[in-house]
């Protein structure tokens, strides 16, 4: 039994990842409300579940991708806020609850650009 739970433990540790991508634009080029932009920013997160989707194993939702992963970069980049261009997440309640099978897979992303 315990190496079946130390192997669930390292395949969700294997599985589940979070990824940023960004692009530094000017200006002049892209235009930002509220300020003046300093990148894009894409952040995804793959996240593991069990049980139709009713016990997270790893993490994915939007909160993650936008507070943990694009609002962190873009104060990284130097920042002050984000503009939310586009965020998204595998729906996980009433019907959609049966794509989550015994182990499920969400995936959750989000598209913003950094602005001063």
């Amino acid at each position: 039994m315990k190496k079946a739970i130390f192997a669930a433990v390292m395949a969700s540790s294997l599985v589940a990842c979070t990824s940023v991508e960004t692009a530094v634009v000017s200006g002049n080029e892209v235009s930002a409300q509220g300020g003046e932009p300093i990148a894009v920013i894409q952040g995804t997160a793959l996240g593991l579940t069990a049980i139709f989707h009713v016990v997270d194993l790893v993490q994915s939702d939007l909160d993650t991708v936008v507070n943990k992963l694009l609002v962190a970069e873009a104060k990284a980049m130097g920042g002050n806020k984000v503009q939310l261009l586009a965020a998204g997440t595998t729906p996980r309640h009433g019907i959609f609850a049966l794509s989550g099978g015994i182990i499920g897979f969400p995936i959750s992303g989000a598209v913003g650009v950094a602005v001063k």
